[in-house]
């Protein structure tokens, strides 16, 4: 049986362009401007700070920036236990994903099931986290004001198959060396296309999107949060990922009741 593949249409413009040099540009001043190493850390805990609470705020945790602070720092914040665990699990992944990357570990199936478990594991619970399956049914995602669906995924039956093939695209990418900034963003649309889990999708593809950045070389030395990039223009974002007009993976109109 031949194995499906994955082979994405995209355009490198003159603005993609622009954007990618840039990128380079700024790695290339962070690369050659040293700090001391306390400066360093600090600005790396920052960072990380603001990449956990701006994660977590798109997908509507309740925390400010200071509380997502003292959450992480594990200060008790009142009768929000589950905005504490998202941001505690948010934090972890994202340290996990630096030494995943720093170790130039490779893109798998089985490192994507560890950092979903990662990012959603239970309140509390201190046990061994064991990789997460994907979905076994269909997920739907709705308009949180209207009800209305506002995208359809692909059936649970043709998951494992597009996350295969995902992955496989991503090694032969890096092979090839594609750009990582393109490497990251296309797996970032197609993980969330696919939404292979029923919850934290999101945040696991912008975890993932950072660590493909970060082995890529394109870290910047953990200075950045592009969490907090795609927060400060949250329409541009859902708008980048959007799929088509019928926001139907089958590409078929979805009937409204």
């Amino acid at each position: 049986m031949t194995e499906p593949t994955w082979n994405p249409r995209y355009v490198i413009t003159p603005a993609t362009a622009r954007g990618l040099m840039e990128i380079e540009a700024a790695r290339v001043v962070v690369d050659k401007s040293p700090l001391p190493l306390n400066a360093e850390a600090e600005l790396r805990r920052r960072a990380r700070l603001r990449s956990t609470h701006h994660s977590t705020r798109i997908e509507g945790n309740r925390l400010t920036l200071a509380e997502a602070e003292g959450a992480i720092s594990g200060r008790e914040i009142q009768g929000r236990e589950r905005d504490v665990a998202e941001v505690r699990n948010y934090w972890t992944a994202l340290l996990r994903v630096e030494e995943w990357a720093a170790a130039k570990k490779p893109l798998t199936e089985e490192l994507i099931r560890r950092l979903h478990a990662l990012v959603t594991k239970s309140f509390g619970v201190r046990s061994r986290v064991v990789p997460t399956p994907y979905r076994d049914g269909q997920n739907v995602i709705r308009d949180s004001a209207t009800g209305a669906i506002v995208y359809l995924p692909p059936e649970a039956v043709d998951v494992p198959a597009l996350m295969a093939a995902m992955v496989r695209w991503a090694k032969q990418a890096e092979k090839e060396e594609l750009p990582a900034p393109i490497i990251a963003a296309l797996v970032h649309y197609q993980f969330v296309t696919i939404h292979p889990y029923y919850d934290g999708n999101g945040r696991t593809a912008r975890l993932l999107a950072t660590f493909i950045l970060h082995k890529g070389g394109y870290g910047l030395n953990g200075f950045f949060s592009l969490e907090e990039h795609h927060s400060q223009d949250l329409e541009g974002y859902y708008r980048a990922l959007a799929t088509h007009p019928h926001h139907n993976y089958s590409r078929e109109p979805i009937k409204q009741d």
